[in-house]
């Protein structure tokens, strides 16, 4: 067991609480739906950047490289000030949805680089130029290009071309769970001195401006120690080298500035940006208390200099020598155990570079977790201390029972610093493998009744928790008990069997509201999707009517066979178990029976004529059109497939005696069971929307490059669309879909929606499970043409594991030393202070890889993390490509 294991075992037997501080300040908590008490539900307008310095926030805290304890009481990061800008850098900038040309989309350079599960180390890059940092332009150009430009980025203004900038490392080493030792290591990049402000700043959210009986705790300040003394937290103490001075001043509201009224306090949140930049010494309190506070230092840095600061946050007063002999080996001790896990967590046979890809996507998962706040009731209606909410139509109000307090991983920290139900369900496989107990709790969280609607339906997003997310939690509940049994030996079965009763609720959930007709067709809306389809399909139709939706259909065909294996599982050791694993075998085999013969025959989900699934838009006076869109839509039926064991059968006879009647009863339906002879008279069975014949034709379109198969992953929407738009016209309105490989051109769900092109990780990585699953069954004999029209055929497995190469090959160098993440930025491909450094952005160029959207969710891109393991331990049994000395070589070649 590593040491970082033991720390892990530690906090689940509640023997030492290493998890208690972490990583869990927001990175942008301004124009969240939290923060809006506005009349219209403008969030972004309502709460914007401008006021974040000068505003206190009611649900949480953010910051730059900041950490806090679980409860967000106490929270700790860095400021900056380079001696040109306006504004003290406190927060990470960004655009709002209003302002980008494609959404929102933060402005900055920022690198989380290392991370353990109970954050005993932690390292973080921000990237600070020495110019005035460019606000306004970066806002301008962005709102002056449309939907057809790609997005204005800060390495676009120049700011960054002559390497006048900082790199301000920050590092966290934890010497016991509550004493936590803080380096920052700042490099001057540029070939001449320069001077940095910076401070190191302690503060508490702010809980006591809300309700009149709350007790403010306080900060003060002797001898190089900040002590911090809180209510409910106790006493901690932040040691630190000698400064300039002390700054302190208080954690609210500057109503002056933001709103002309007197201030309560003549201390306010704006009060150390107002002495540092203003000079205004009237802004901080000499007496040396608050509620926010920061030691200053101002260095002079040489060319290629670097300068270090420690401090200590801890729960010991009165340490002797704190940042001394002992701060030196515990931070190499705690940076030896990570390289330790790290290792124990990674195949032999993987190169630096790979590793260092699966590293910091383990780390970015980790950095993007965040303590998030949300009394939906008393967001409602108000605070005792503050006006009475004026909401002309209130978001959320059918979810006054949920009751949101948790550490909970985001999808990104500035773009999304809000859970998303069905990214969560994909950033627990990469997190199983690392830290099985809170990829538990993440799942175990969501279908809790504080989380959880009273009818069942799980919360989407705070923007509109009645939103519908595909169904993947069942999927994501089972993989990490499959993930954790295969790499420490043991299944929590206890876990799997609480998730599984009350994702019981969620199905019939799923059953009553989103089966029109109840012929087992479901709809869902945008599923997630945004503008994948020709309509917004979350909005009533141009045309009336209601679409029956293939991914929808499939979506649950998959919750049914997810649901049976768990069942399956359970009844292993409660034969109970057995009635309701019937019950959703038979369901699957209706809802199969929908996808594949629905209506008439030129009316199906799947249309004959092009051998591929659809859309099908059911019109009020009753006739049924295909939306002929060759997009994902049409290949999440092949998630929907399971395998079942001859052992299993005979390992459970009441279910193996209603699975027999059923076919014997219901012939009709047969045709989505497969009956594949293994051994004497026993049986394997496959369970599949789609069957083998279908599956062919599917798979020819899917692997030829033309169409879905792109040199890094399978495309949302086919290429053949780039030439051939899909046109269907509306009262005199044509409403098109065309291939658009990197952002959107269109409007839908804020001009932020890109579906109709680009790579997505999760859906790729559903892909390889699938093909994975079918090649369970059909073996090495069943072979496609990979890719289709090369001559070159493969077994199912060896197309799961070319798919995977591709996707991992967006991250590596390739023979040219360039990673197509990158793109046609120089900067990132060729200095050798950028090169190295990773982000997983939302989605990817559909033609050369290069990343889009939100460059920091690792949520779900962190699925490479996953790719990376299983193709190091089963790497060698792959033939589809050449067997090089390692991946690397393996995953270049395809970029070639």
């Amino acid at each position: 067991m590593t040491a970082e294991q033991n720390r892990l075992e530690q906090d689940r037997n509640r023997e030492a609480y290493w998890r208690r501080w972490g990583p869990y300040l927001s990175d942008r908590q301004w124009g969240t739906v939290r923060e809006d008490y506005s009349t219209d539900g403008r969030a972004w307008d309502y709460f914007p950047h401008e006021q974040a310095r000068s505003r206190a926030y009611r649900w949480g805290e953010d910051g730059i490289a900041g950490i806090s304890d679980n409860h967000q009481r106490l929270c700790f990061a860095i400021a900056l000030w380079n001696g040109a800008d306006p504004i003290l850098k406190e927060r990470l900038f960004g655009l709002s949805g209003p302002e980008g040309n494609h959404g929102e989309d933060v402005k900055e350079y920022y690198f989380y680089l290392d991370n353990t599960p109970s954050h005993a180390y932690m390292k973080y890059l921000y990237k600070y130029p020495q110019k005035a940092f460019p606000y306004q332009k970066l806002v301008a150009e962005n709102q002056r290009r449309g939907y057809d430009e790609p997005e204005f980025e800060l390495v676009d203004t120049g700011i960054f071309d002559h390497h006048e900038y900082f790199d301000v490392f920050v590092e966290y080493a934890k010497h016991s769970p509550e004493d936590i030792l803080i380096q920052i290591s700042i490099v001057n990049r540029a070939s001449s001195a320069k001077t940095l402000h910076i401070l190191p700043t302690v503060w508490f959210r702010n809980t006591w401006s809300w309700e009149g009986d709350s007790q403010k705790p306080i900060l003060s300040h002797s001898d190089n120690v900040i002590h911090a003394c809180h209510p409910s937290l106790g006493n901690r103490w932040l040691y630190f080298q000698n400064c300039q001075t002390v700054l302190f001043t208080e954690n609210e509201t500057n109503y002056q500035r933001l709103f002309g009224v007197e201030n309560h306090s003549p201390y306010v949140k704006d009060g150390i940006n107002n002495y540092i930049i203003h000079g205004d010494h009237q802004a901080v309190n000499p007496s040396q208390t608050g509620t926010k506070a920061a030691p200053h230092y101002q260095l002079e840095i040489g060319a290629g200099e670097t300068q270090i600061i420690r401090l200590r946050l801890s729960d010991i007063p009165d340490l002797a020598e704190p940042l001394a002999e002992e701060f030196d080996t515990t931070l190499q001790l705690r940076q030896q155990e990570a390289d330790e896990f790290y290792q124990f967590i990674s195949a032999n046979n993987l190169s630096a570079d790979i590793r260092q890809v699966q590293r910091q996507a383990f780390a970015g998962l980790l950095w993007t977790k965040q303590f998030y706040y949300y009394v939906v009731e008393d967001w409602l209606n108000g605070d005792p201390n503050q006006p009475f909410p004026q909401r002309n139509q209130p978001r959320n109000q059918e979810w006054m029972h949920l009751y949101n307090d948790d550490i909970i991983s985001m999808p990104d920290k500035w773009e999304f610093p809000w859970y998303a139900a069905w990214d969560l369900a994909f950033h627990v496989i990469p997190l199983a493998i690392i830290d099985p107990d809170f990829a538990k709790r993440q799942m175990d969280r969501l279908t809790r009744e504080w989380y959880l609607h009273p009818n069942g339906q799980i919360p989407a997003y705070e923007w509109h928790f009645s939103d519908v997310n595909p169904p993947v939690h069942a999927w994501g509940t089972w993989r990490i008990y499959q993930i954790e049994k295969e790499i420490y030996g043991c299944g929590d079965t206890d876990f799997l069997e609480r998730v599984f009763q009350k994702l019981l609720l969620n199905f019939t959930w799923w059953v009553n509201r989103k089966d029109r007709n109840g012929n087992n067709a479901f709809q869902g809306g945008f599923l997630g999707l945004d503008n994948i389809g020709i309509f917004d399909r979350s909005d009533e139709l141009p045309t009336g009517g209601y679409l029956s939706q293939s991914d929808a259909t499939s979506w649950m065909g998959m919750y049914c066979l997810n649901m049976l294996t768990i069942a399956l599982e359970l009844a292993k050791t409660n034969p109970t178990y057995e009635d309701i694993a019937s019950k959703f075998f038979e369901h699957f085999l209706y809802i199969a029976h929908a996808m594949n013969h629905m209506g008439e025959a030129d009316i199906n989900l799947w249309a004959e004529t092009d051998k591929f699934f659809y859309d099908v838009l059911n019109l009020p006076d009753s006739k049924r059109l295909h939306l002929k869109v060759r997009s994902m839509v049409g290949l999440v039926p092949l998630f929907a497939v399971e395998t079942l064991e001859a052992n299993v059968l005979e390992a459970f006879p009441g279910f193996k005696k209603r699975f027999e009647w059923f076919i014997k009863n219901r012939p009709n339906l047969q045709q989505n069971i497969a009956c594949l002879e293994t051994t004497g008279n026993e049986a394997r069975r496959l369970l599949a929307i789609v069957n083998p014949e279908k599956l062919k034709l599917i798979l020819q379109k899917m692997l030829d490059e033309t169409e879905f198969f792109s040199p890094h992953g399978i495309r949302s929407v086919s290429r053949f669309h780039a030439d051939h738009p899909y046109i269907f016209a509306v009262d005199g309105q044509n409403h098109c879909v065309s291939y658009e490989p990197a952002e959107s051109s269109n409007g839908m769900f804020g001009g932020n929606s890109n579906w109709r092109g680009p790579v997505w990780f999760p859906m790729n990585y559903l892909i390889i499970e699938s093909l994975e699953k079918f090649h369970h069954y059909l073996g090495d004999d069943f072979q496609i043409e990979c890719p289709t029209g090369s001559g070159q055929f493969a077994n199912l497995k060896e197309v799961a594991i070319e798919l995977s190469h591709r996707l991992m090959s967006i991250f590596a160098r390739n023979e040219a030393g360039y990673r197509p993440v990158h793109g046609g930025n120089s900067l990132f491909q060729t200095d050798p202070h950028w090169r190295d450094l990773i982000l997983f952005y939302e989605y990817f160029h559909g033609d050369n890889g290069a990343g889009l959207g939100a460059n920091h969710q690792t949520g779900w891109t962190g699925l490479v993390a996953t790719l990376i393991y299983s193709c190091g331990s089963v790497y060698r049994s792959c033939q589809v490509l050449p067997q090089p000395d390692n991946i690397d070589q393996a995953i270049a070649s395809q970029l070639r």
